[in-house]
């Protein structure tokens, strides 16, 4: 029965239907992630401490980092696993999301102990100085000293419960510990709480990360007769193919959010010459311009497992009729949330900080990074659909010409010609230049896929 009912999401239900079930629970929960990222900046602004403000943005690149290890087991064994899925090879299902949970723990723990041996240069890396480097050590040891692990396994675990089709409860995990955090955060920033500034963010992050790993684990106890997550210690055995098929996908994924934190980290340190205020500032715009970006990011995100599905099946018009719906109406929200962006950019950031200076530079920031977020959408939605279909290579060749190709020269490109200013208009420079390649690979992608039935019609593993 269980069966049957994915099998009729992936294969029979109409497409409008299909993507909607699939990516709104996604987009929620985007969206939660995206005030609980908010939540720290809003509750430590309400101090009016560039000092802790510019804690929270230095630490951005490492949690960043995260995302690295997400990718690289989440990504790479949920595509792993739909595309299995639409194989019937329901073994390689398990074993996927067994070999993906386990590299994800072991990663988070090794992950902690390094950020913490080498904390000292890892400060002086991210920007931090004298002033902030004390705030920014704090911050970072809830988060990343205790939080790693948790941090990475709970978005890995809803990874391998959307494979499956069961984007709701993976996004239910997602919200409660976004949810939990947002509650917590107030308490544990605020005078009137605890008083502990950036830490209090760091701690109220790192227990509700807990929270939602312990959600998923109740939820794959309860659905152990059901669900093909599996995560048996014995099932995670290594074999060739499956650890072929999961990094084929992952690795690129990893490379790309590798190189999003070292942009990220080049943009803070170009940032950080011009004052606390002007950091504070750019961290407080970037994370208002995640907002469209996480949208963008789930839609992509959901229509994955349906991308996988009908890619394993050799389901092509399928395929193709879903990235096109889905393409259109993340498209025409995207633009018209830019629009809303750049006129209301002044009273955006004054939400988070009063200070004259951070509204007038953070203002300035937002009207030039909201231009790029349509081009993101179609950059997110093709890189999306190459990870679905086990085409990391795709992937991977999009995030270097991102970042080392365009973004990061443009940034100090455009910091020599127009200085600070210039450097939240490199990222529309990078994505103009994606968006007009994603449109052109998509149509070639589709042509062929349509001439030769799926490109790869052997067993997922050997994509």
């Amino acid at each position: 029965m269980e069966n049957t009912r994915k099998a009729e999401l992936f294969e029979r239900t109409p497409i409008p239907k299909a993507v909607f079930t699939l990516a709104v629970p996604t987009v929620l929960s985007s969206l939660v992630m995206v005030l609980y990222n908010l939540a720290d900046t809003y509750f430590v602004g309400m101090l009016l401490d560039p000092v802790q403000n510019s804690a929270v943005t230095l630490a951005a690149p490492v949690l960043l980092a995260f995302n690295a290890v997400n990718n690289l087991f989440g990504v790479g064994s949920s595509s792993m696993m739909s595309r299995s899925l639409g194989a019937k090879d329901y073994d390689t299902v398990r074993r996927s999301s067994a070999f993906g949970f386990y590299c994800a723990l072991l990663s988070g723990i090794l992950f902690s102990v390094l950020a913490t041996a080498f904390r000292v240069p890892l400060l002086g890396l991210l920007g931090a100085d004298a002033v902030t480097a004390q705030a920014t050590m704090d911050y970072m040891g809830w988060t990343v000293s205790c939080g790693a692990a948790p941090a990475i396994l709970n978005v890995v675990l809803a990874y391998l419960v959307r494979a499956e089709g069961a984007t709701l409860h993976a996004s239910i995990g997602t919200m409660s510990g976004c949810a939990l955090n947002i509650v917590l955060d107030p308490i544990f920033i605020l005078p009137w709480g605890l008083n502990m500034g950036a830490a209090g963010a760091g701690l109220a992050t790192f227990l509700s990360n807990c929270f939602a790993c312990l959600y998923f684990f109740v939820l794959l106890f309860i659905r152990r007769g059901s669900t093909y997550v599996c995560i048996r210690p014995a099932m995670a055995r290594p074999r060739k193919e499956l650890v072929k098929g999961v990094l084929g996908v992952g690795v690129p994924a990893s490379i790309q959010n590798l190189l999003n934190v070292t942009g990220m980290t080049v943009l803070n340190n170009f940032t950080a010459v011009f004052g606390t205020d002007a950091l504070a500032a750019m961290g407080i715009s970037y994370k208002i311009n995640m907002i469209p970006m996480y949208i963008a990011m789930g839609i992509s995100q959901g229509l994955m497992p349906l991308v996988s599905y009908n890619y394993g099946s050799g389901n092509v018009s399928r395929l193709k009729k879903a990235v096109v719906f889905a393409q259109k109406v993340s498209l025409s929200f995207i633009a018209v949330v830019s629009v809303c962006y750049f006129f209301a950019s002044e009273s955006l950031i004054g939400m988070f900080m009063k200070t004259e200076a951070v509204v007038a530079y953070g203002s300035r920031f937002l009207r030039r990074m909201c231009i790029a977020q349509p081009f993101l959408c179609m950059d997110f939605l093709a890189v999306g659909v190459f990870q679905a279909c086990g085409l990391g290579q795709y992937a991977l060749l999009f995030a270097i010409l991102r970042k080392i190709v365009l973004e990061i020269p443009a940034l100090y490109v455009l910091n020599y010609f127009i200085p600070l200013d210039g450097l939240a208009s490199a990222q529309t420079v990078a994505e103009v230049v994606l968006a007009a390649a994603a449109g052109v690979i998509l149509v070639r992608l589709f042509r062929r896929m349509a001439e030769e039935g799926t490109p790869l019609r052997r067993r997922p593993g050997k994509n």
